[in-house]
């Protein structure tokens, strides 16, 4: 490391943790950071590998140039941080776990790949700090005691802000009355207008991050020529993510396809009717008249009560798979038993608080609503540092990878081996 320190002062070009082409050796200068930050997150099983190409040579989704994940093994075992976090390969990895289940040694390179990509939301997370601290079990209380804090105080700003403002408890005769009275439509509509907004800055901010490193490494590493326009690509990946493409290509794990449909479309359910009824002022096809709460025989009310059962059915099965197969797949840890946890009260207590609201129980129903409130509003507010984060990441990632080419290697290379 000394030796590299003198090469750099010396005024020569920093070196470059791989060759550009040229097969001339290249300087590796670990990130011992970077190394102890992946054994906190479980993927130092890259000390187990040996660079057999296993579980290069068994990912479906592996394409043949230059395959992964056996390189980000190796560049893992380095240390070679700027390299990963430029490694557009780490997106691309679904985590079927059967490169883990066939390593000979029990590497678990699906592990380590998910440690990097943790590191790497952290890494492009705006403000950084908050990234460290989704990560951080210590910073738990802290995480949870911000959404609480925020919606106390807007709370405690209502009567000022309706009396300030004009504001009737009642909105004319589209809504009969508020799911409740303590927490009216106005204030939270706005309040979560706010978190939502935040939110999105913020992961804007970390996508755009992502992004730009990711066209740095082109120049860098690889010759890449684009062979995809940037709308093209972006419509391909979105259409790849809502329908999970290549996710049912897993031989070791089947039920995590469905898990996460489950998961994915009971929550486009879930915001489908709640869009629907935070618009109701504005949408005209309520002009008629807009009832709300719902009834039980209400479309809508049936639209919800199917997304949240789909969520909890596809988080319970995850939750059974993790426990079941955790020898043979992957560890689960503080990052991904966090999202689980923070959905499955989300969805819970919302079904909690709409039993209480029908047999209109006092105070438990305003109780049960203010707490699914506070861990709605986590999700939103840490949507950009928790592990929910990767439906962004990952779909800057497939758009970067349909535009360079790349994922048509992958493509070409799944299709040759389903034909085997």
């Amino acid at each position: 490391m000394q030796d590299t320190a003198n090469i750099q002062k010396q005024g020569q070009p920093e070196a470059q943790p791989e060759s550009s082409g040229n097969n001339k050796p290249s300087v590796v200068d670990p990130d011992l950071d970077f190394i102890r930050a992946l054994s906190k997150s479980g993927g130092d099983q890259y000390k187990l590998c040996m660079q057999c190409g296993t579980c290069s040579s068994t990912c479906a989704l592996s394409p043949d140039h230059s395959p992964f994940p056996s390189k980000e093994m190796a560049w893992a075992s380095w240390g070679m941080k700027n390299r990963l976090m430029t490694d557009v390969d780490i997106w691309l990895c679904y985590q079927c776990n059967d490169c883990s289940v066939r390593c000979p040694r029990g590497a678990k390179p699906g592990d380590v790949l998910a440690a990097i990509r943790q590191h790497g939301i952290e890494q492009y997370s705006f403000p950084r700090f908050l990234g460290r601290w989704a990560n951080q079990p210590a910073a738990a209380l802290m995480m949870i005691a911000i959404p609480i804090i925020l919606l106390s105080l807007a709370l405690f700003l209502k009567d000022p802000l309706e009396k300030t403002l004009g504001i009737s408890g009642f909105t004319e005769s589209k809504i009969v009355f508020n799911y409740s009275n303590i927490f009216p439509h106005w204030l939270l509509n706005s309040f979560f207008f706010i978190i939502t907004g935040l939110a999105l800055i913020a992961i804007t901010i970390g996508a755009s991050r992502f992004w730009k490193t990711l066209k740095s490494s082109s120049g860098r590493y690889y010759n890449i020529k684009p062979v995809k326009s940037i709308g093209s690509s972006i419509l391909t990946a979105i259409g790849n993510v809502i329908i999970h493409k290549n996710f049912d290509q897993c031989t070791s794990n089947h039920t995590r396809y469905w898990s996460h449909m489950c998961v994915f479309f009971g929550f486009i359910a879930l915001s489908a009717v709640t869009f629907w009824i935070i618009t109701s002022s504005i949408n005209p096809l309520t002009q008629d008249g807009f009832v709300y709460p719902f009834g039980f025989f209400s479309p809508w009310k049936i639209l919800a009560n199917l997304g949240g059962l789909s969520v909890l059915g596809g988080l319970s099965v995850m939750i059974f798979e993790r426990f079941r197969e955790r020898k043979n797949t992957s560890a689960s840890h503080y990052f991904d038993w966090t999202l689980i946890a923070v959905i499955f009260i989300v969805t819970l207590t919302g079904f909690i608080t709409e039993a209480l609201h029908y047999v209109r129980l006092e105070p438990h129903r305003h109780i049960a609503y203010f707490i699914h409130l506070v861990f709605v509003c986590s999700l939103l507010l840490y949507l950009p540092y928790s592990k929910l984060a990767h439906i962004v990441y990952r779909t800057v990632a497939l758009v970067y990878a349909e535009h360079t080419g790349r994922k048509i290697e992958s493509e070409i290379t799944a299709t040759a081996n389903i034909k085997r």
